[in-house]
Order: C-alpha cells, then structure tokens, then sequence
C-alpha cells in the first residue's frame, strides 16, 4: 500500500502577512515589530513612507564601500592606462613637455572613476539584494496585489529567531489590520 500523502508535498510557510489601512499604522506596526524583538521582517506600500527603513532597523549597506573601491579602482586603471601608454611604451617627447603629464590624464581618469564606480554600485546592489529573484514567496500572500496601488503590508518572516505562528499572529492582530494570513513557499 502506498502513501500518496507525503508530508514533503505541503507547501512550506514563509511567514505571517498583516495588511493595514493606512501607512501610519504600517508604520507604528512596524516599530512595535522591531521593539519586539522581530528582525527577519519586511514592510511592503505602494510608495516610499517616510521612516519606514528605521522602523524596521534597517542598518547601512556595503554598497557605498563597493562603490568607493570600484571608483579607485577605475580612477587607478584611468591613470594606470595613461602612464603606462605615455611613459613606458610610447616614451615620446612632444614639445618638450613631461611625458608624465597628469593633467592632461585627468579626463580619461574621472571618466573611468565614475563608470567603475557606477558598476560596482549597481552589481553589489544587485547582489547584496539577491537580485535577480524572478518570485518571491510572498506574491502568493492573499490580496499582494494591492501592494502596488493601495496596500500595506507587514511580513514577518518564519526564519526569525523569535518565529512561533500564534505568538506571531496574536501580535500582528493586536496592531489593528485589516487581515492576517500566512504565505506559502
């Protein structure tokens, strides 16, 4: 006799999801959330609301580092380049000036300064983000959709530490939503 039910077939739960109203209690939920104790959590509105990022105790990211060291970079390849063609291999002396004539190598050293660090800023936000990510478990939330014209979402994810489904949903009613559902893988 075969077991067609496996308990592996079941979608997992990726969390709890609260809609609210309005942003200011997305806001206040989102504060009482992170006073709380709650870090793996997302806040979701279909415009920027203003003190939402501190809310959730968003820290700085490593972008800003990635970008000045991809702008060294550039600007070292920049002069690097330059020297290297009008010193070392192309020694020529043209009208008696240096052959290391940096400022004449200022253009090409700014340009390549700010197209390395354009890259560098864009392919560690991409990366510190997880991007490309097509699907992410929370679109199958009921009613997400909304996300993008007049909902506002709390989602407090399964993967944090204090994570028990009805402590979590007790909570999340408390903040006054307008639902609370789970989201499936």
């Amino acid at each position: 006799m075969s077991n067609h039910g496996h308990e592996d077939d079941a979608p997992q739960v990726h969390g709890l999801i609260a809609e609210f109203d309005d942003p200011d209690t997305l806001l206040e939920a989102t504060a009482k959330a992170h006073e709380a104790g709650y870090r793996t959590m997302d806040a979701f509105a279909p415009y920027p609301v203003h003190g939402l990022a501190e809310a959730m105790g968003v820290r700085k990211t490593a972008v800003s580092f990635f970008t000045l060291c991809g702008g060294l970079t550039g600007a070292a390849t920049g002069f690097g380049m330059q020297y290297f063609a009008s010193v070392i291999h192309y020694p020529y002396s043209i009208g008696g000036k240096p052959l290391d004539s940096w400022p004449s190598f200022i253009p090409i050293t700014f340009e390549l300064t700010i197209l390395f660090g354009a890259f560098a800023a864009f392919g560690s936000m991409l990366l510190l983000n997880g991007l490309p990510r097509p699907h992410h478990p929370v679109f199958n939330a009921k009613r997400f959709e909304r996300a993008s014209s007049d909902g506002f979402f709390l989602c407090i994810e399964k993967t944090d530490v204090q994570y028990d489904t009805e402590q979590r949903k007790a909570f999340l009613e408390g903040r006054g939503p307008v639902e609370v559902s789970e989201v499936l893988e």
